[in-house]
């Protein structure tokens, strides 16, 4: 897909409930429903791509240990999150420009967890508003991701407009002050086919027809301890950073006053050569210690991954391309079966590791394939 085609962009449509066998085998057919330079938009990752591939490998460096006799039927994935009772422990990752997946965007993803009941992440780029939005997500919870601006006036309003839409936390993003390098993007001449109205009051133009380096180039690249305590501050909200990849980091966040952190490597999308996001996640855990929620990112492909990734001190996951995936060959029914697909396969695997509870996970030890 090239600059000149942008106005032709033709999303699909389709809206139908997904028999899942894996997550991998969704990649490869969504390839076939999403035009050239959306797919490659959704699936790249930077440079080498190595990061990327690291985010699903790095699960195999850890095993579950298999448990018997351990008196356990039908595990309970319930969990609690900063307030909110979800049906499992996993939510939808803020992830830009749903409508290059469907065409009904942020809204269908919305509707499809909403349905399946668990928290949706609205990110700032998103190519819907926040009414169309809420038609899908009808009152349930959400989050709002902030890329922010170089003033902060802007902060506040869009702060402002997330609150009222009823955002009951604030995603820092604070690990993509620029563009990664996606070469997929460069060579496919990727731009934007439709605007971003949250942050289009920031940009110069709406955002449809721009690039994603241009967009970056728009938003604050100098991100400070103090724009932690200057969104604690005015929104009065719990502030979750993300992009955490450094105990030190988390640390640094904390004190500055979040109320979360976020591990994530932004899916491979930014720094490739850095470690897999679960191969870091251990280290930031310990170093929390427990001061606050850990919400973790990257990789996930299967139940398998989302208990390892909870047995290492994870809180709750968050599940990015495969529900975009879901949403390109189902719309929101799509999505929803790739949160059942998932609430399945975690089942199965806490049934088999002996575990009947999250906070059973939570007290798991995995077996170590280095040692």
């Amino acid at each position: 897909m090239s600059v000149e085609n942008q106005e032709n962009y033709q999303a699909p449509t389709e809206i139908k409930d997904l028999d899942i066998v894996n997550t991998y085998e969704l990649e490869e057919n969504a390839k076939s429903v999403v035009p050239k330079g959306g797919y490659g938009y959704i699936s790249g990752g930077s440079g080498d791509e190595f990061t990327k591939k690291q985010n699903i490998e790095s699960f195999n460096h850890k095993g579950v240990l298999p448990r018997v006799l351990a008196d356990v039927e039908n595990p309970d994935l319930e969990t609690t999150i900063l307030g909110h009772k979800i049906r499992a422990p996993f939510i939808m990752a803020p992830i830009a420009a749903h409508g290059l997946a469907h065409e009904t965007k942020e809204a269908g993803t919305a509707k499809g967890v909403a349905e399946f009941g668990t928290i949706m992440s609205i990110s700032a780029y998103s190519g819907a508003t926040f009414e169309e939005i809420e038609k899908g997500l009808n009152g349930s919870p959400r989050w709002f991701q902030l890329y922010m601006s170089k003033d902060d006036e802007l902060n506040k309003l869009i702060v402002d407009e997330a609150k009222k839409d009823g955002a009951t936390a604030i995603i820092l993003t604070a690990d993509a002050t620029l563009s990664g390098n996606r070469e997929t993007d460069i060579r496919n001449q990727f731009v934007y086919p439709f605007g971003m109205p949250i942050v289009s009051r920031y940009l110069t133009g709406s955002g449809e027809n721009m690039s994603l380096n241009n967009i970056y180039a728009q938003s604050k690249q100098k991100i400070s301890p103090k724009d932690v305590e200057f969104l604690a501050s005015y929104s009065e909200l719990p502030i979750i950073v993300k992009g955490i990849q450094a105990p030190e980091d988390a640390l640094i966040a904390i004190r500055a006053g979040a109320s979360g952190i976020w591990v994530s490597n932004h899916g491979g999308r930014q720094l490739d050569g850095a470690p897999g996001s679960f191969d870091t996640l251990e280290g930031i855990a310990k170093a929390v210690g427990g001061k606050v929620p850990v919400i973790f990112d990257s990789g996930i492909r299967r139940g398998e991954h989302i208990f390892k990734a909870l047995a290492s001190g994870a809180d709750i996951v968050a599940l990015g391309r495969p529900m975009l995936y879901g949403l390109a060959l189902g719309g929101w029914k799509g999505v929803r079966s790739v949160l059942e697909y998932f609430e399945t396969d975690l089942r199965r695997v806490m049934q088999l590791a002996g575990t009947q509870t999250v906070e059973d996970i939570k007290r798991t030890k995995l077996y170590d394939f280095k040692k």
